[in-house]
């Protein structure tokens, strides 16, 4: 099996490591070599944290791509993540430890089916999150992330007919924020669904006045009891700027490492999910893992193209969206 057969069929280079190699040392040398930088998602092991050269949600991420001048972009997130980063710098390498680091989000709105589904609404215009596929984002006027979502809708005309999707759970959300009829598609994430309304109760029992932290992804019923709702970087900007000591955390468990390091004075609980694990980690962000970047960076493989047709209608959401938060100072 030769290596792109061994790509396609486990999704990541293999090869034998020498046991003994310093792997952060190693990934920094490739980096100079290559003209390579890392941009690395919240919820990556603490390990590919650590190593990144910019660590941020899907906004701070896109920002980054769009800018970058390095050669090689090296995503450590997610396949969506890494799409939108060839479609802001299509002249760039752009490389994923494991192409099948995938989203059950993404994967919940079917490119041909939110065809159909727009086609229903002629004089709606599409407001799609991030988080789908290069090919969604070629259906849509405006992208957003959680960062932004309320800001963006709140700077259309309030007689402006809108869709929104593919998380459904975003969307009710921001319908709320704004007071706006949003025509919502039914997606949602795997991960941010599946949170305890009971356990996370009994928590709050076992520690009272702890605050809930809680992203809008989470079902309706979980947003209801948190004391705040942000994104990734909302949540932990919150986290770091009030004078409380313990919190309580609803997203991906990744996020925690940032807040451990920039607050190692408080303490943060991953809120239980309605399963038998105790914390909330998403199966596609931990497909990747440091051995997996630096083969990655070695080989310049797993490759991640779009084609140049769907660049070209993606492009222009994407960039509205990095407008329209640049004028809003995000």
């Amino acid at each position: 099996m030769d290596i792109f057969e061994e790509i396609n069929v486990k999704g990541f280079v293999e090869e034998d490591i020498d046991p003994t190699l310093d792997l952060f040392v190693e990934i920094e040398k490739l980096k100079k070599q290559k003209n390579a930088v890392i941009l690395a998602h919240y919820y990556q092991d603490g390990d590919i944290q650590d190593i990144a050269d910019y660590i941020g949600d899907s906004l701070g991420l896109s920002q980054q791509a769009a800018k970058t001048d390095a050669d090689i972009i090296v995503f450590a997130g997610v396949h969506f993540m890494a799409e939108t980063a060839k479609i802001l710098s299509p002249g760039k390498k752009v490389l994923l430890p494991d192409v099948k680091a995938g989203c059950s989000l993404a994967d919940s709105c079917p490119p041909h089916l939110f065809k159909k589904f727009k086609e229903q609404y002629p004089d709606h215009l599409v407001i799609t999150y991030v988080n789908c596929t290069a090919e969604l984002k070629a259906l849509s006027d405006i992208v957003c992330t959680s960062s932004n979502a309320v800001q963006i809708v709140e700077s259309l005309p309030k007689e402006q007919k809108i869709i929104f999707g593919p998380d459904k759970n975003l969307g009710a959300w921001v319908a709320k924020k704004t007071g706006r009829d949003l025509v919502l598609w039914n997606g949602a994430c795997m991960v941010h669904e599946i949170f305890s309304r009971e356990k996370i109760t009994r928590l709050k029992e076992r520690h009272p006045g702890v605050k809930l932290l809680a992203h809008p992804e989470c079902e309706e019923v979980i947003l209801e009891m948190a004391d705040y709702i942000g994104s990734t970087t909302g949540i932990l900007k919150y986290a770091t700027n009030s004078p409380d000591k313990e919190f309580i955390v609803a997203t991906e468990s990744g996020i925690l490492h940032q807040m451990q390091k920039e607050n190692p004075d408080k303490t943060f609980i991953p809120a239980p999910p309605n399963n038998n694990c105790a914390c909330n980690d998403c199966p596609h962000m931990k497909r990747n893992t440091l051995e997996k970047l630096y083969l990655c960076l070695k080989n310049e493989l797993p490759e991640v193209t779009v084609p140049e047709h769907i660049i070209k209608d993606a492009v222009k959401p994407i960039e509205r969206m990095l407008e329209i938060s640049a004028k809003l100072g995000l």
